[in-house]
């Protein structure tokens, strides 16, 4: 990974070309180092130590568009990139709203926590690696941990462009994962768990071991549920996955292009008034926390739905421009791509439900969704998925459930809430931070 020196140098260069030609520019330019272990049969299977930088430009000329991106940070290399996006821009399609906003910008992420010193060693991280398999396959009927790993990485991105600004932002993140197939009397199920943080001794292997084999053991003797709509509690990765594959319902950018189905519904009622979901620039713990946008703009906080009522869409200066509102600081880009829009931290709020009252009478807990993406149509709003998970009553599971399909529209499932609980908790990644919520009525296909 180059230095920030090296890297500063090459934006002053990048800059500098852009502004000979008579053009506006912004420019990322990013680097990391990352190391990854994987084991198998108790031993390391993948050692991995890779680091890279990139730096990438857009320009704009004449209302014109392009960007370009380079791996070298060579002096010639940078000129033929420049050159490249600026003979690009000729043939783009002008537009007005698309403009280098950001003007004078120095913000520097300076929350503490997301780049903390690590002192664990190279050898700590092997035993680690080690253990995690270990750990699964010393357990009754784990007959192997097919997924297993420990992964860290540091990077940083400086941003700049042509009206002054210049931006610094720098984190470390590690991560360590175990999965566990549990096979018995001719049956197999496998399910893992995950833990992330900032630093080496922030994360709970045993938890990864154990989730794993508990919920693979559990769910070993589930089979479908007889056909019908039951109410749904999903785990909250689920939950996470499931407003991912409908997120363009949230981008102004979608709206922008008109595919958005809440195009035309701020402040409508979008959902139950149980339901309030904010983008939030810092929440503790968060694995999103940056101090600007890839324009540069200071990030901040979005109420999106208040009380069930759609108040704002997620916006960069582009689609601001073309609805004539206010930004919301959520400009997204890579140093490889053009501009669009994406969320930080979605939270949704607690509410008033205790566990006891949430979990009340009969319903379906959904541990694990399949094909989320591809099952899922985000402008219908219709899913249907794979899943698999547990028939609950008044909180206890009765009965392990796999082999059903749920199904239903995202769009009428956050209307219909039964209770929303009264403690946030956050996803794997922890960049998705929700309470437990109970929905009224899905359709379950099994029997």
């Amino acid at each position: 990974m180059a230095d920030q020196q090296q890297l500063q140098r090459a934006i002053d260069h990048v800059l500098e070309r852009a502004k000979a030609a008579g053009a506006e520019a912004d420019v990322i330019a990013s680097g990391s180092n990352n190391f990854s272990l994987k084991a198998n049969a108790g031993e390391l299977d993948e050692y991995k130590v890779t680091s890279g930088q990139v730096i990438g430009v857009r320009v704009i000329k004449d209302q014109h568009i392009a960007t370009s991106y380079s791996e070298s940070l060579e002096p010639a290399s940078l000129d033929m990139m420049v050159e490249h996006a600026l003979a690009n821009a000729a043939f783009t399609k002008q537009d007005p709203h698309q403009v280098i906003a950001c003007a004078n910008s120095q913000l520097v992420t300076e929350y503490p926590e997301i780049n903390q010193t690590d002192t664990a060693t190279v050898d700590d991280k092997i035993s680690l690696a080690l253990a995690l398999e270990k750990g699964v396959v010393e357990k009754p009927n784990a007959t192997s941990a097919p997924y297993n790993g420990f992964g860290e990485s540091d990077s940083q991105v400086i941003l700049a462009n042509t009206l002054g600004t210049r931006c610094y932002h720098q984190e470390r993140s590690t991560y360590c994962y175990a999965y566990t197939l549990y096979e018995k009397d001719g049956k197999q199920s496998m399910h893992g768990g995950m833990s992330t943080g900032r630093r080496f001794d922030e994360l709970d292997p045993e938890y990864c071991i154990n989730h794993g084999y508990d919920m693979a053991k559990a769910l070993l003797d589930g089979e479908p549920l007889n056909t019908g709509n039951y109410s749904v509690v999903f785990d909250l990765s689920c939950l996470s996955s499931l407003f991912g594959a409908f997120g363009m319902c949230f981008s102004g950018q979608s709206a922008m292009k008109g595919i958005n189905p809440w195009r035309d519904s701020l402040n409508a009622n979008v959902a139950s008034s149980l339901l309030t979901v904010s983008d939030t620039a810092y929440i503790e713990g968060g694995s999103a926390i940056k101090a600007f946008d890839s324009e540069g703009f200071a990030t901040c906080d979005t109420i999106l739905i208040g009380e069930g009522q759609l108040q704002s869409l997620l916006h960069n200066s582009h689609t601001a421009s073309f609805f004539g509102i206010e930004n919301t600081a959520n400009g997204s880009r890579s140093a490889k791509g053009g501009l669009g829009v994406s969320a930080r931290h979605t939270v949704i709020a607690t509410g008033q439900s205790s566990e006891a009252e949430l979990t009340g009478g009969e319903y379906l807990e959904l541990i694990e969704l399949q094909g989320v993406h591809s099952g899922a149509d985000a402008v219908s709003g219709d899913f249907s998925f794979g899943a698999s998970g547990f028939l609950c009553r008044d909180g206890k599971r009765v009965q392990p459930v796999r082999g059903i399909t749920v199904a239903g529209n995202f769009y009428q499932m956050i209307k219909e809430i039964d209770a929303v609980g009264d403690t946030l908790t956050h996803d794997h990644g922890k960049s998705f931070f929700a309470p437990l919520i109970r929905f009224s009525k899905l359709s379950i296909a099994g029997k």
